[in-house]
This record gives structure tokens, C-alpha cells and sequence, in this order.
């Protein structure tokens, strides 16, 4: 039977980072409730304040996407990827310490982290209309902009407002979840992971 939650922001795990250039919002980690390195999953909301390094996250793969703000320049492995479109994602690896740049002012970005060889995941942005996700194991509908509902066979829909999040766990994956935007300009990320081991 698959189980959902809906979790407000002052739900989420908050913590510094270590170099005092921002704060992560962990919504979920997998396995609930895993932290420092222990999890195969973790999907977090960063607020990036100033110029600074991302941490290294070796073993894992990242997808960033932007939410709010007007963009970053992300430096590793020496190359330079700007990321100035919101509701974009982009993947990177996590294994070495990258460089943070604001483009003009604060940013706030969307995070999914996943362990090789330990999870799959996947970020899908719902955006003015209608998508189909799903058949996964766990599930965030994170809900960016406005209002989404969220459509679980037999349940009456879910409305995520903005800020929220609808976290899912289903134990017999299969299923897909319908997302629809309700409100006009609504956008929202939705999280896929599946467990490797």
C-alpha cells in the first residue's frame, strides 16, 4: 500500500553549511532519517548566500536545479557550467569540492543527491502542464510555484501548495502518479529513487 506524507517547510531538516555560505533544507533522505553520509538519497532545497564551495560528495551524483535567483556558476573538474534558467535540471558528479558562484545575488536551488551503486533517481519539472511519474520505490512532488495536485491510484487527489512537499513510499512500485498544476505559472519538481541493493 503505498503511504504519502505531506510536509510543510518548517518540516524540514535545516543545518548551515560548514563554510557559512548557505543553508539545505533536507526534505527527505533514504533511509528516512540518515544522516552525514549514510543515505542513498537525499532530496534538499539549498539558499545560497554568497560566492563558496559546494562540499564534496564522493560516491554520489547530483542533479541542481534552480529555483529562484538569477542563476550560478558552477566550477569543477575544471570546466565551467552558468546556470542561469530556473526550473532547469542539471547533473554533476559529486566526487570533488566545486566552486559556487552567484551570477547577481542570492540563489536558492533545488537538490537531489544519489549514491552510485546504491540508488537510481530521477527529477522530472512540471511546468504549466500536465506530466506522469512514477513506478518508483520512493517520491518527493515538491512544489515550487503555486498549487499541484498529485493523482495516486484510488486516492482522492493531493494539493501540495507552495513550499510543500508530498513524499512518498510505496512498497509495490508500479503505479504512476498523474501532477497537475492547478493554479496558473504552478511548477513542480518530482523526485523518483529506487533502490539498487
Amino acid at each position: 500500500m503505498t503511504i504519502s506524507r505531506l510536509l510543510s517547510p518548517r518540516d524540514f531538516r535545516r543545518m548551515p553549511w560548514r563554510n557559512g555560505g548557505g543553508t539545505t533544507a533536507e526534505i527527505m533522505t533514504w533511509p528516512e532519517g540518515a544522516g552525514g553520509h549514510a543515505f542513498v538519497g537525499r532530496a534538499s532545497i539549498a539558499d545560497i548566500g554568497r560566492d563558496g564551495a559546494f562540499s564534496a560528495w564522493p560516491g554520489f551524483d547530483r542533479t541542481i536545479v534552480l529555483v529562484d535567483g538569477d542563476g550560478i556558476a558552477l566550477e569543477y573538474e575544471g570546466q565551467t557550467v552558468e546556470l542561469a534558467a530556473l526550473h532547469e535540471p542539471y547533473r554533476f558528479p559529486g566526487d570533488s569540492a566545486c566552486d559556487c558562484r552567484l551570477l547577481r545575488g542570492p540563489a536558492r536551488a533545488f537538490n537531489l543527491m544519489i549514491r552510485r551503486g546504491g540508488a537510481s533517481g530521477r527529477v522530472v519539472v512540471v511546468d504549466g502542464a500536465s506530466a506522469i511519474a512514477g513506478g518508483w520505490r520512493f517520491g518527493v512532488c515538491y512544489a515550487v510555484r503555486g498549487t499541484s495536485e498529485c493523482l495516486l491510484a484510488g486516492r482522492a487527489p493531493i494539493p501540495v501548495g507552495p513550499g510543500q512537499a508530498l513524499v512518498i513510499d510505496d512498497p509495490d512500485p508500479g503505479a504512476p502518479m498523474h501532477v497537475n498544476p492547478v493554479d496558473g505559472g504552478a511548477v513542480a519538481i518530482v523526485v523518483s529513487v529506487d533502490l539498487l541493493a
